[in-house]
């Protein structure tokens, strides 16, 4: 192997030590959502709140009861990032279930998901 050869091989498996790659765009914990197209990002069909602008009502809603005078005797309302801009990128469905005295819930599944419930009122 010539000289020049062999310089031009050390060159490059000593300037290969020095190279670097990072992610230009770091992950976020929390994208919420505005309709302000002067934001940054577009992300899941919603623009991002700038991170430094977010509060914590943005991950609060009241949302009120649903009519349970029916059939089942209970009302699901979905709560989508149109309610509660928060649950925007999370991969969280969210709804308020209410329900009449003996009311019910029809059977169902959710197919890889997993269901949690929290009793705020009631027994």
């Amino acid at each position: 192997m010539t000289r020049i050869a062999c310089f031009i091989v050390a060159f490059l498996a000593l300037a290969s030590s020095f190279a670097s790659a990072y992610d230009p765009s770091p992950l976020q914990d929390f994208c919420v959502a505005v309709d302000d197209a002067k934001s940054a990002v577009f992300v899941n069909g919603k623009f991002c709140k700038d991170p430094k602008l977010v509060v914590a009502d943005d991950f609060f809603k009241h949302i009120d009861a649903g009519n349970t005078s029916n059939l089942f005797g209970s009302a699901v309302t979905p709560v989508t990032v149109n309610e509660l801009f928060g649950l925007n990128t999370l991969g969280i469905s969210l709804a308020r279930l209410d329900f009449a005295p003996k009311g019910l819930i029809p059977p169902h599944t959710h197919p890889r998901g997993t269901e949690i419930l929290t009793v705020i009122e009631g027994t």
